[in-house]
């Protein structure tokens, strides 16, 4: 009898979207190893594998470009609405040779983290289409006028072809969709011990005064990193490679290591919006230090979202940039909310995948 195939289909935008669907991936495998897990992105396979941490196919597809950026933050609109427009003439070329590997693979179920594309792919290929998001890419570009409506139309249009959508929180309302499961946080968990990491990377053991920069794949270009002379006896851990060395400035240089996995040594983590390092500080009940984010407008759901259900602050990007970063000083605000946020994201999306793939046959 031949392995369960799932093929998951990941947009190609920053880290994020690889990340919490390679957890989800790993759930699945920890359920059943037996499932042969298809990854289909061009995100960079030692990312996938540091959540991964097992056998799967790495399959360097490109269905979409979410946002084309040069760091976390600075968006280049145009070469977006263009780079879509060509994924769009492409359309049926690129479906015909995705539909031949699912048919000659005996793929079971389509997993996608949310290329539109993917719920035609599983349509002409007749499997279902499953999706996992907080935010559609129609609802991102609509926001940004009348030239990228065509677009946002298209892409509403593939998702109307999507069979179910497991929504997570801080989410829009993702009306393109009609079969929606809400579930909790998804992300990955530390993988190594506090006494590991300390040990390893000769961190001192103050957790109120260590500090985890992390703005996401893409980086920023513009830290002032010259803030941290002012904060002479605490740590700063950043996984930016970019960065300058500093006597109090820790560099994370093997890709084995992960920002959650230096979560719990830290009193704040300090980032941009974006869900997976929300809600992998969530999981772990680490306060999270937020710039605003302007023109993107996943982040008023997600800073709404770090509101209710974190210890937070947030606070305008010109006091991250320009300011002198006395916030660190600041104690966070708890959440407004007293109702706590479901964390089993993970377990609940792989349990469902492994009793499709189970039963299938």
């Amino acid at each position: 009898m031949s392995r369960p195939v799932l093929y998951l289909a990941i947009t190609n935008h920053g880290f994020g979207h690889a990340v919490r669907a390679s957890a989800v991936a790993s759930t699945i495998k920890q359920l059943n190893p037996e499932i042969l897990i298809v990854v289909v992105t061009t995100a960079p396979y030692w990312l996938l594998e540091s959540y991964l941490q097992t056998d799967f196919i790495h399959r360097p597809r490109a269905f979409d470009v979410g946002v084309i950026q040069s760091d976390s933050i600075n968006m280049d609109l145009k070469a977006t609405l263009s780079k879509m427009e060509e994924f769009r003439q492409r359309e049926a070329q690129i479906i015909a040779g995705e539909v031949n590997f699912l048919k000659t693979n005996k793929v079971g179920l389509v997993l996608a983290d949310i290329p539109a594309m993917a719920a035609k792919i599983a349509k002409s290929a007749g499997i279902p289409c499953w999706m996992i998001s907080n935010f559609g890419w129609d609802f991102i570009y609509r926001d940004w006028g009348a030239e990228f409506q065509p677009i946002a139309d298209w892409i509403q249009e593939c998702y109307q072809q999507c069979d179910r959508l497991f929504r997570l929180p801080f989410a829009e309302p993702m009306s393109s969709f009609s079969n929606i499961i809400d579930v909790g946080l998804t992300g990955g968990t530390p993988n190594y011990s506090e006494s590991h990491l300390r040990e390893h990377f000769n961190l001192k053991t103050e957790k109120d005064k260590t500090i985890l920069l992390t703005f996401g794949g893409l980086g920023l270009e513009a830290i002032p990193y010259e803030n941290l002379a002012q904060f002479p006896d605490w740590q700063f851990i950043t996984f930016a490679q970019n960065a300058p060395e500093l006597p109090n400035l820790v560099k994370i240089k093997s890709h084995q290591y992960r920002p959650v996995d230096f979560m719990p040594l830290c009193a704040k983590v300090v980032s941009k919006p974006g869900f997976t390092t929300f809600a992998e500080s969530l999981k772990l009940d680490i306060p999270v230090v937020s710039l605003t984010r302007e023109g993107f407008a996943e982040s008023k759901f997600l800073i709404e979202g770090l509101k209710n259900y974190g210890y937070h602050q947030i606070i305008p990007a010109s006091d991250f940039f320009e300011g002198d970063w006395q916030f660190l000083h600041a104690n966070p605000q708890p959440p407004k909310s007293n109702i706590p946020l479901a964390k089993d994201g993970n377990e609940v999306i792989a349990k469902a995948v492994v009793d499709y793939l189970e039963n299938k046959e």
